[in-house]
């Protein structure tokens, strides 16, 4: 049997047998791509969910904010950006009263061609278009207080807009619940001394900070905390198919409209088996988002759930950028064990920016080893850091097999973190 895997841009075709228990190569269920999202969005923005239309919302504004998501999120901005700009200018907008601001979250800036990439060249050219920068403090504004006093600041070109709009795409996340709504301002435009407390070892540690999980959720309930806060006026939201093809367009209020996405994606996007896997073949999604080690962590967390402790993920990830961040990097060297690494991350005996994923990879390393095949860092490295490095993911599939048995359970899931897996 054969199947292409998500990695990198390209692929990787894998070929296997089937065994006597193998549960099959999972994906999240099909549904039919919109054949014309351009007219879509148009409707949605006549027609938004709880919200009058945004050129009726954007009239009498004297600027407006529309937040977009960086490089490694696969957003269509370029269907979205042209259909919510021509809205804007019809209600009376200039150019020069439009801003985009780029939700880098803590990641680094796109800029040059990137961003080129990211919005289109006519838009590039024609509007002000700014980065997020988390960690300049200037660029942040005081809206209030989250949790347990957590000063939150958000970035103060978006706080003072007269007119905030969110855009994104609703998918399964490892600590939110799903995406999209309110990430786009936490973690997305909000400061770096702010995210310590949402990516916090207490915050990433939460039973409830799980995929798919939105009730009781401390994350997803900061994110609505802090959205409520510092403004938003509308949101233009999408769900994709494994492909990236836009399958839904959820625009409107802020908190109803991504509700509506959640439901509507969480119909498609659940896998509940009825035994846990001895072992599971997975990735990253591919391009963008198994752009490095950092962004990784999300597929291992997708699958773990639903591996047997002591089980083993075999994930393939490209991982072009390596670590990620230096600071991500510099992060494993308290990595002495697994073990001890999340007592010092509990005991907060270090704290350094980005340490949250590597907590989850950690969390999940726990309980099942973690096998990677990946491009992006050396072997040894991997070995350093208690992952097993894979060459060929065929034969390291054969030797799971005579590890756990040809009787083994084991999945195979292509596009990994776009399907959520669970045990009933």
């Amino acid at each position: 049997m054969q199947v292409k895997l998500k990695y990198g841009t390209e692929g990787i075709i894998l070929n296997y047998s089937e065994t006597s228990n193998f549960q099959g190569v999972l994906y999240p269920e099909a549904v039919a791509p919109l054949v014309d999202p351009s007219t879509e969005l148009k409707v949605t923005l006549e027609h938004p969910i709880a919200s009058v239309a945004l050129t009726e919302l954007a009239k009498e504004r004297d600027n407006a904010v529309i937040v977009i998501s960086d490089i490694t999120r696969p957003v269509p901005n370029k269907l979205l950006l042209p259909g919510i700009l021509e809205r804007l200018h019809a209600a009376g907008m200039t150019v020069e009263q439009i801003t985009i601001l780029v939700a880098t979250g803590i990641h680094r800036p796109n800029e040059g061609e990137e961003l080129v990439e990211l919005v289109g060249q006519e838009i590039a050219e024609k509007y002000r278009i700014i980065n997020h920068f988390s960690k300049n403090e200037e660029d942040m504004i005081l809206v209030g207080e989250i949790g347990d006093g957590v000063p939150a600041y958000v970035n103060k070109k978006y706080v003072q807009a007269d007119l905030k709009i969110l855009t994104g795409f609703i998918e399964p996340h490892m600590w939110a619940g799903f995406s999209g709504g309110r990430k786009s301002i936490l973690p997305g435009i909000s400061s770096a001394e702010t995210l310590k407390y949402m990516h916090g070892p207490e915050m990433v540690a939460h039973p409830k900070t799980v995929y798919g999980v939105l009730d009781g959720n401390p994350f997803h309930e900061a994110g609505l905390e802090i959205m409520s806060k510092a403004g938003a006026d509308f949101i233009v939201n999408v769900t994709l198919d494994t492909e990236k093809q836009v399958t839904g367009i959820f625009s409107g209020d802020p908190v109803k409209a991504h509700l509506q996405g959640v439901e509507f994606l969480s119909q498609h996007c659940m896998k509940v088996l009825d035994r846990p896997l001895d072992f599971v073949v997975t990735t990253n999604a591919g391009a963008p988002l198994d752009c490095n080690l950092y962004q990784s962590s999300k597929g291992l967390s997708g699958v773990s759930g639903a591996t047997k402790e002591g089980g083993v993920i075999l994930m393939a990830t490209a991982c072009p950028e390596g670590f990620g961040s230096d600071e991500y990097r510099e992060v494993f060297d308290y990595a002495t064990s697994p073990q001890a690494f999340i007592d010092k991350i509990m005991n907060k005996e270090f704290f350094v920016l980005d340490q949250w994923c590597a907590q989850e990879t950690y969390q999940v390393r726990l309980k099942n080893e973690i096998w990677l095949h990946t491009d992006g860092i050396e072997s040894e490295t991997l070995s350093q850091f208690h992952f097993y490095p894979v060459k060929d993911l065929e034969s390291a599939i054969e030797q799971l097999l005579e590890r756990f048995g040809q009787d083994a359970h084991w999945a195979i899931v292509p596009d990994g973190p776009m399907l959520i897996l669970r045990v009933s």
